[in-house]
């Protein structure tokens, strides 16, 4: 409602049947630069993208619900489609627990990368996701772990992951001292705990909610580097990427 108010009161504006305001001046201005305008942005979820590639997500975004509409809940879910992500693993949780009469809040979701491209079917328990970006890394398909990047690749395309709830502690996101080798070298846990965000700037606001409005949750990947190792690099997971 925002976008389409202000494209047709800037059309109207420009056309001298209304009088030019500071804020659909701000609007001409930000599309005449490729930028998304300031206006769009408070009603909009985190973005970096330039307005080109804005249109095309918020597009994207329409056509996967109108989808889930028209044909019925999808066997995977576009992670990244969602206005408020947390609200939709919430959801998947309690569908979980109402199945099995568990109490949510004691459930967490355990992380499985798959091998395939495509599901047509849903998981017995918990959801398929896809969508995500990994930077300063990649999943190595065939040793099943994260690895070292490519060169000159600064993302990597995340393969389809089951988040499947599980009567489990949250993973610790605490830094704790690293066990060391015989050459006082810091030895790997065999994972990394992963964080994901919204976008590439890795900063938020907190809401009265609880939740990050960049910071989204940890994912356990498996690796066979120390934890420092992968801290000291800045691989995190990102919903969208900036193009």
């Amino acid at each position: 409602e925002v976008v389409r108010s202000s494209l047709a009161g800037l059309r109207k504006a420009l056309k001298g049947l209304i009088v030019m305001s500071g804020d659909l001046e701000e609007v001409s201005k930000a599309l005449s630069i490729g930028k998304v305008p300031a206006g769009w942005m408070k009603k909009s979820y985190p973005s970096l993208k330039p307005l080109a590639g804005f249109v095309s997500d918020f597009l994207a975004r329409l056509a996967f619900l109108q989808k889930w509409i028209d044909k019925g809940q999808p066997s995977m879910f576009w992670m990244s489609g969602f206005f408020f992500v947390h609200a939709f693993m919430t959801g998947g949780m309690q569908n979980f627990a109402r199945k099995y009469t568990l109490p949510v809040d004691t459930l967490n979701f355990e992380h499985h990368l798959m091998p395939e491209p495509d599901y047509p079917t849903p998981p017995e328990d918990g959801i398929y996701v896809y969508g995500l970006f990994c930077e300063a890394g990649r999943w190595n398909k065939d040793a099943k772990i994260l690895d070292e990047s490519e060169p000159k690749v600064l993302f990597c395309t995340m393969p389809v992951m089951w988040f499947y709830p599980k009567e489990q502690p949250p993973p610790d996101i605490s830094w704790k001292a690293e066990p060391l080798d015989e050459n006082l070298r810091p030895k790997s846990v065999g994972y990394y705990v992963c964080p994901v965000y919204n976008t590439s700037a890795r900063r938020g606001v907190l809401a009265t909610t609880g939740h990050s409005s960049n910071y989204v949750c940890p994912i356990v990947l498996p690796a066979d580097k120390p934890q420092s190792h992968w801290i000291k690099r800045g691989t995190a997971m990102l919903m969208q990427l900036d193009d």
